[in-house]
């Protein structure tokens, strides 16, 4: 029995009307008037019905017979490795060096919600605490790795932890002491702060950002940009801490890095209003706000490929396993915890949790395997990878995409949910789709020797996977 059937049977595609918000849609309704002078609109396709065992299953004959010609004609490059199997039984449908180790670009991010969800558990929250600090006056902010921490209400990430509120706690705890100094303690991440084989512009070219155990907005120049492209601190978690002493009433002269007493991991919490002038003890804890749940963080990543909300993931099954939380210890910590969950360690090498460094290996059938596990019954902890997945023609970074007759990938729309993969010269795409047969099966289709161009290589992915939404291939 398939997990997935409880997350998105019965759902319906709806075009998305403006975007409006990281999803998309106004959520206005259209006015009486207005429904009534558009024509009517032809039933809608289900989005990824519940797939059955007793639904026809497809034959590796049929399913080669349908790809085969549409792979060699995908513009993919002269390394294309590709794994299908039916998510029900497992059994392999289509193989083209589906054990092959190829660079898998963001559906690393697959392996890294798989983990963290396994990991951290998907009710999680991450902390951002306040404590006392050494001096009278002096309290230090302890960045958890909440990557979606907001100033206030206007952040980049629905539901967000905020400052503002974080401020109002502290000054309860205060009792009306005023704080004259901010310290800065992001030392939960040790460095670097970016992955050494992290491409050249990586730092400054908007997709990626200085990771640091506290910031705002995803390090976010400008929070109202909530996806793609957007212009990154250099320093996020000065610019945090610049916004919470703003919060606090000081100036950002008053805010420093620096480190938070050594006792206050067990530091007690202050009382709800400390007497005027009783400064707490060094330590203290003063106010403590938490991100959304792992399995909210997990959707953000995936929905729009946010390779910061990634690597905070990372460091959280670091921290998880008692590694480091830094690249190298997500990376090994990652594959400790897919290695738990059976899948074979020999096929994954990881520098990063986003998909940013050309140095991770993926196998085409390690991926497969992390998408049966997270629609199947045996791990329930994992199915808010599924419901994480962008949609085809709908959400995310499938938004746009399958909505092309003439390229013949609109059999895709509403019934493909996958990751996406994009580095210069490297394309992927890895997820469930549902058959014209209702059978659910799961895919991984990695290229990284790409020299076609991004558009035309898109457009391959696109047309081998909506042909197996198509295919009843049995």
């Amino acid at each position: 029995m398939l997990l997935l059937a409880g997350l998105v049977a019965g759902a319906a595609i709806v075009r998305p009307g403006p975007v409006d918000g990281w999803m998309g849609g106004t959520g206005g309704e259209p006015t009486p008037s207005l429904a009534a002078a558009e024509p009517p609109e032809p039933p809608p396709s289900p989005v990824l019905v519940a797939s059955a065992t007793d639904q026809p299953a497809p034959t590796a004959a049929g399913v080669k017979a349908a790809l085969d010609p549409v792979v060699a004609a995908a513009g993919l490059g002269s390394s294309v490795n590709i794994s299908v199997v039916d998510a029900a039984t497992g059994d392999q449908l289509y193989s083209r060096g589906p054990d092959v180790a190829t660079v898998p670009a963001s559906t690393t991010k697959l392996a890294t919600a798989a983990a963290v969800l396994s990991a951290r558990g998907p009710a999680y929250r991450i902390p951002t605490r306040v404590v006392a600090g050494a001096k009278p006056g002096e309290v230090v902010i302890i960045g958890g790795g909440d990557a979606t921490l907001a100033a206030g209400a206007s952040g980049t990430y629905p539901g967000a932890a905020r400052l503002d509120q974080l401020a109002k706690q502290v000054k309860a705890a205060l009792g009306g002491a005023a704080p004259t100094r901010v310290v800065v303690d992001s030392t939960l991440f040790p460095g670097p702060a970016f992955e050494p084989s992290w491409d050249p512009d990586v730092p400054t070219g908007g997709f990626g950002a200085a990771m640091t155990a506290l910031m705002i907005n995803g390090a976010r120049v400008n929070p109202k940009i909530t996806h793609g492209y957007a212009e990154r601190y250099p320093q996020p978690d000065l610019v945090a801490g610049q916004a919470f002493a703003r919060a606090l009433g000081l100036k950002a002269s008053a805010v420093a890095r620096g480190k938070a007493p050594t006792d206050a991991a067990a530091g007690a919490s202050a009382p709800p209003s400390a007497a005027a002038g009783s400064a707490p003890a060094p330590g203290t804890e003063l106010g403590k706000v938490e991100s959304p749940p792992v399995l909210r963080l997990v959707e953000i990543m995936l929905v729009d490929s946010d390779n910061v909300v990634a690597e905070s993931l990372a460091r959280q099954v670091a921290l998880a396993k008692d590694q480091p939380a830094s690249f190298a210890g997500g990376a090994a910590a990652t594959k400790a915890v897919l290695a738990d969950l059976g899948l074979p360690a020999a096929e994954i090498t990881l520098s990063d949790g986003s998909g940013l460094s050309r140095k991770n290996r993926l196998t085409p059938s390690v991926l497969t395997d992390v998408l049966r596990l997270a629609a199947g019954d045996q791990h329930p902890e994992l199915a808010g990878l599924m419901a994480g997945l962008p949609v085809a023609a709908w959400s995310g970074t499938l938004r746009e995409r399958y909505r092309s007759p003439a390229a013949k990938n609109v059999a895709g729309a509403g019934v493909v949910r996958a990751k996406t993969g994009t580095l210069t010269g490297i394309n992927a795409i890895s997820g469930v789709v549902t058959t014209a047969d209702g059978r659910l099966l799961a895919f991984a289709v990695l290229a990284d020797k790409v020299t076609a161009g991004a558009d035309r290589a898109e457009t391959g992915l696109d047309k081998i996977t909506a042909t197996l939404a198509g295919c009843g291939c049995a």
